[in-house]
C-alpha cells in the first residue's frame, strides 16, 4: 500500500530518447539501457536479472499481457500502450514495440523499444484500461483517505497474517459489507 503522494506523480519520458530492454524467453531482463534505468528509477544493475514485470503497473489489465505473449508466440511484433510502475511508486506511460530476436532462425530473446506518448493518448488509454480492469477483473480504481492509525493497523494486520495490505482491506470490507 503506497501511503505517499508518489503514486500520483508521473515521470515524463523525454521525446528524444528510447527506452530499450531485452529479456530472455522467460521475461527476465538481460539488458536495460540507461534511459530505462533513469525513467524507471532503478539502476541498470537492479533491472538486469529481474522479471520485466518489475515495472508492471497495477492499472494494467492482465489481458494486455496475455495479448503480448500470444502475439510474440505467433512470431509477430506487439505494439501498444503501457503504463509502467517506477521504483518509487510513481508511473510513466510509453508506446511499446516488443518483438522476438532470432539467430539462425531460432528465437533467442525478446527486445522492447518504448517511446513517449501524448497526454491525450494517456487519458484515452487510462480510461480504456480502467474499463478493462472492471470488465475482466471486477476491479475499480479508488482513492480514499484513511487515518494514519488505520493505516498502521492495516499494515500490522498484513504482517501478522502474512498477506498484502490490499488483501487485508478487502477482507475487512467483505466481512463488514456482506
Amino acid at each position: 500500500m503506497k501511503t505517499t503522494y508518489q503514486m500520483f506523480v508521473e515521470t515524463a519520458v523525454p521525446h528524444n530518447q528510447l527506452i530499450i530492454s531485452r529479456t530472455n524467453l522467460q521475461g527476465i531482463i538481460t539488458y536495460a539501457n540507461e534511459t530505462f534505468a533513469d525513467i524507471s528509477g532503478y539502476s541498470v544493475a537492479e533491472l538486469v536479472g529481474q522479471p520485466h514485470n518489475i515495472v508492471r503497473h497495477p492499472d494494467m489489465p492482465k489481458s494486455i499481457f496475455s495479448e503480448v505473449w500470444k502475439t510474440l508466440q505467433n512470431e509477430e511484433i506487439w505494439r501498444g500502450y503501457v503504463k509502467n510502475l517506477r521504483k518509487d511508486g510513481g508511473y510513466y506511460w510509453v508506446y511499446a514495440e516488443i518483438s522476438g530476436v532470432y539467430k539462425d532462425n531460432q528465437l533467442i530473446e525478446y527486445k522492447s523499444m518504448r517511446s513517449p506518448i501524448e497526454d491525450e493518448m494517456k487519458i484515452t488509454m487510462q480510461n480504456t484500461y480502467d474499463a478493462l480492469k472492471k470488465e475482466e477483473e471486477g476491479l475499480c480504481r479508488a482513492v480514499i483517505y484513511l487515518s494514519c492509525d488505520t493505516i498502521l493497523k492495516v499494515q500490522k494486520l498484513a504482517i501478522d497474517e502474512k498477506k498484502g495490505e490490499d488483501e487485508v482491506i478487502n477482507s475487512i470490507l467483505n466481512d463488514t459489507l456482506f
